[in-house]
């Protein structure tokens, strides 16, 4: 018998008094999310915490001892409360520095821009032994210690960091999903969807129920990393579906 696909697995820590405080709506956990899936690895758990040292270095101690990668958005600008990189130093115990290449990056991009003053230069800090993730927008670079990713908090500047490191992780098999949805109250087809579970192990079922057209339904999404598995998972799902008088439409509604 093959053995299981090995599951690669990440975690993220957004930090940030401002998302905590619903001034500011996250926007970087559904893509963050979806690039990995590309990758083939698994968004396991997510944390989001304050602008708080302490808070800080527990999350990434904490995510980072069970996953095989740990992402972090936030808190690596100028001002005096981007603490990021001090509190996963601390985390590490290793000491900050500023990165050579990194303040060669920032002097270049600043050249005339008004040149790089303190508040500027602080972009140029990571903790000793890191990398540095390119970032195509600002010139501020994301940064990288061995299976941790520090990353910008303004989700264009996130977008075009993980561009920068499309292919550079190892994975697994890409996760694949196929939706079907159907007019029906997930109650009603509980037994259903926990049944072909159950015959299909290498496959998930999310359900997601929804009221629309003054009648409740759902969409059931089929997540596998085998295309035949998911194949015949989604037929089924589709053939029990159907023997109830529930007829599933492809793609979901």
């Amino acid at each position: 018998m093959a053995s299981a696909p090995r599951i690669y697995s990440a975690a993220l820590v957004v930090i940030g008094d401002e998302i905590l405080s619903g001034r500011t709506h996250d926007k970087n956990i559904a893509q963050v999310a979806s690039w990995l899936q590309v990758q083939g690895i698994r968004l396991k758990e997510v944390r989001v915490v304050a602008d708080d040292v302490d808070a800080i270095v527990e999350a990434v101690n904490t995510l980072r001892a069970r996953n095989d990668y740990l992402f972090t958005t936030g808190g690596i600008g100028p001002t005096h409360d981007d603490i990021t990189v001090d509190a996963i130093s601390q985390a590490l115990g290793v000491p900050v520095i500023v990165h050579p290449e990194a303040r060669e990056i920032l002097e270049g991009y600043y050249e005339t821009r008004g040149g790089l003053n303190d508040a500027r230069l602080r972009m140029s800090r990571t903790p000793e032994g890191a990398t540095l993730i390119p970032n195509r927008y600002t010139g501020a670079p994301g940064i990288r210690y061995d299976n941790i990713f520090i990353m910008a908090g303004v989700p264009s500047i996130t977008a075009g960091m993980l561009d920068a490191l499309s292919g550079q992780l190892e994975g697994g098999a890409p996760l694949l999903a196929e939706t079907i949805g159907c007019w029906v109250a997930e109650s009603e087809v509980a037994d259903v969807l926990r049944e072909t579970e159950q015959e299909f192990d290498t496959c998930q079922i999310g359900s997601y129920p929804f009221w629309a057209e003054g009648r409740t339904g759902a969409n059931f999404v089929i997540r596998s990393v085998s295309a035949d598995d998911l194949a015949s998972c989604t037929r089924a799902l589709v053939r029990r579906l159907e023997a109830i008088d529930k007829p599933a439409i492809a793609g979901g509604i």
